[in-house]
């Protein structure tokens, strides 16, 4: 079972998957709080039902499970997920100075336009 189908389960059909499955252990295994916390934090409804999960994330998986499925109405919620944007101005800092990513978004904001148009010119690779 993928994280999502606990998702759906809590917000729309309320079906208790962990209690309905022969294997009841295999269940909790797959349970990832992390990806439905943040499933469940994207709606103003459900996002102190979340909270309080991240907040008391040493309880079972059954638990914050059951907590999440018996608490929130069901309601179709539906939203696409957040994606770190890739810049091309990062990635040539990457790849020109050896920097981790993190390190890159610290130089760019030093670089100006000129330098990064430098950057890209000597980081091309001629056919």
């Amino acid at each position: 079972m993928n994280p999502f189908d606990y998702l759906t389960s809590i917000n729309v059909s309320k079906e208790n998957m962990m209690r309905d499955t022969e294997n009841d252990e295999l269940a909790e295994r797959d349970y990832n709080a992390f990806v439905v916390n943040r499933g469940l934090s994207y709606f103003q409804d459900t996002v102190m039902y979340a909270n309080e999960m991240n907040r008391h994330n040493q309880i079972d998986n059954k638990f914050q499970y059951e907590f999440l499925l018996n608490s929130i109405r069901p309601k179709k919620r539906f939203s696409k997920w957040f994606k770190k944007e890739q810049s091309d101005d990062i990635e040539s800092i990457m790849e020109y100075y050896g920097y981790s990513h993190s390190k890159a978004i610290q130089t760019l904001s030093v670089l100006s336009q000129s330098d990064i148009t430098k950057i890209k010119k000597r980081l091309e690779k001629g056919g």
